[in-house]
Order: structure tokens, then C-alpha cells, then sequence
């Protein structure tokens, strides 16, 4: 049972990663592939305020958001004045920085052996330590998510950055501020990812670099592609659609080594397909064209 419940939580992660890259490469339509170094942000700066501090999750997570910001701000002003093919390339470089100081700078991040002993969150002092009650904990935060993206979308900020998305001339000569947009998207979907890592850390109570590879973050992208970037509800399917079919392969018998390897085999699969074929996704209403 707890194996399910797992499987469940970890889709309710997902959820809330997908839907704040969505905002950032759905809505806008500019592709980031650092997403899974603000996930990274999230937990390590959860785990190291949980071990070294002492701290809750209900201070570690107003943190973790501040950090991720401020790293946002740090890769957002350069990279998001220029475009495309170009932008892509920044943030490749910037999840590949992120990720070496995680892996590399041992004195804080405990290198590749990662950081363990993370506490359990507390409410009120009550433990929530059984999988179903952290079921229902990230649940309440992906609906949160949910509904405050949705909120986004919909409202007059939402239709600016979708006229970005599709015009960006257009929407600058009608004197919106480009740049402005574009930063304050790109740091909600920060947070928002931020707030899936220390969702993660919390409940796993450890955490290495190798949960925060440029593989996470083209992971992230497919569950975008896959479901429907531009839609909110396509990440919703993608996310449950990208975490329930590797585990399928469990059944199979595969050993672990084997079945790591295929999963990433299909992740590409996938995506190469649906960028050639059908470029929106399952139910989007933008393509990456």
C-alpha cells in the first residue's frame, strides 16, 4: 500500500513542477531547461536549514522560495533578453552550474553522498509521518497551485503572456514591458518548482544531485510536451501519465539497472514522437514549432 501512496505523492509533485514550467514554456513560450535546478534549490536549501537549524517546513518554505528568486533573478536578467534558440542554451548552462554545485561543493551540499536525517514535517507538533497523511499534505498544495496558476492564466496578466507568447513585437509595441513579464513568469515558476523540492525533501528526508540532472529537467519538459503545454490540465496528465508508466516496468521483472536505462529510452521516445507528430501535446493548445 504504501508503494501506491508513494507513486501517489510523487504525482502530486510532478503536478506542481509541471504546471510551473508550464507557465514558463505553455503560457509565455520561452523553454527553460534549468527547471530541475530550482527543484534542486528547493530541497537542498530545505535540508540544509532542517539539519543545520533546526528550522520547520513552514520556515524552510518561505526560504527556499526567497532562493530560488534570488537565483532567478541572477539567470533571468541576462538570459531573457535574448531569445529562442539562444535562451535555451543559457539555461542549459545554468542548470549545468547548479547542478555542479551540487555535486561538487562538498563543504555544504555533501558532494554525491547527499544529505540524510531531514526532518519530518510537523503541524502543531504532530508528525506527518505516514504516507497517507503526506498524500493529503502535497495534495492540498497542489490544489493551492492549481488554482492560483489557474487564476494567473486567466487574468489580464495571463492574456499579456500569452500575447507574448504568440507575438512579441506586437505585445511590445502596445507598450507592455517585455522584459518585466517575462522575469516575473519566470520567477513564479522558480518558486513554484522550489516549493516541489522541499515537498520532496521533507518526505523522502534525503536527497543527492542526481534527483536534480539535466535528465530531471528534460524529464520536466517531456511531462510539458507530453500533456499539452498551454493548458493547465495537460500537466496534470502528463505528470500522471510520465510517473505511472516507468513503473509499469517493475512488473516486468526487469532488473533496476535495465529498467532505468528504458525509462529514459522512453521518456525520448516520446518526446521526439509527439514533437514530430503532434507538437501540442495530448489536449495543449501551444506547440513547440
Amino acid at each position: 500500500m504504501d508503494y501506491f501512496l508513494q507513486i501517489l505523492i510523487l504525482i502530486n509533485i510532478y503536478i506542481i513542477i509541471a504546471i510551473s514550467l508550464n507557465l514558463i514554456a505553455g503560457y509565455l513560450g520561452i523553454l527553460s531547461i534549468a527547471h530541475a535546478g530550482f527543484y534542486g534549490i528547493g530541497a537542498y536549501v530545505t535540508a540544509l536549514m532542517s539539519i543545520h537549524m533546526n528550522f520547520s517546513f513552514f520556515v524552510n518554505l518561505p526560504f527556499a522560495i526567497l532562493v530560488a528568486c534570488f537565483v532567478g533573478i541572477i539567470i533571468a536578467l541576462p538570459s531573457l533578453r535574448i531569445h529562442h534558440d539562444f535562451f535555451v542554451i543559457a539555461t542549459f548552462g545554468f542548470q549545468v552550474i547548479l547542478f555542479s554545485i551540487f555535486n561538487n561543493w562538498i563543504a555544504l551540499t555533501n558532494g554525491p553522498l547527499g544529505i540524510s536525517g531531514i526532518d519530518k514535517i510537523q503541524i502543531f507538533g504532530l508528525v506527518i509521518d505516514s504516507s497517507f497523511e503526506y498524500l493529503i499534505f502535497t495534495l492540498i498544495f497542489t490544489v493551492i497551485i492549481y488554482f492560483i496558476a489557474k487564476r494567473i492564466v486567466e487574468s489580464p496578466f495571463g492574456r499579456v503572456i500569452k500575447a507574448i507568447r504568440e507575438d512579441e513585437l506586437f505585445t511590445q509595441s502596445l507598450g507592455k514591458n517585455i522584459t518585466k513579464y517575462k522575469i516575473i513568469v519566470f520567477l513564479i515558476g522558480g518558486s513554484f518548482a522550489a516549493i516541489a523540492g522541499t515537498l520532496y525533501a521533507h518526505y523522502f528526508t534525503f536527497i543527492d544531485p542526481s534527483s536534480f540532472t539535466i535528465l530531471e529537467s528534460i524529464f520536466m519538459i517531456s511531462i510539458v510536451v507530453i500533456g499539452g503545454a498551454g493548458r493547465i490540465s495537460g500537466s496534470i496528465l502528463g505528470a500522471i501519465l510520465l510517473v505511472i508508466i516507468p513503473e509499469l516496468l517493475r512488473f516486468l521483472g526487469m532488473p533496476t539497472s535495465v529498467a532505468a536505462n528504458l525509462r529514459q529510452i522512453i521518456y525520448g521516445a516520446l518526446l521526439v514522437l509527439f514533437m514530430m507528430f503532434r507538437p501540442q501535446g495530448l489536449i495543449g493548445e501551444y506547440s513547440f514549432k
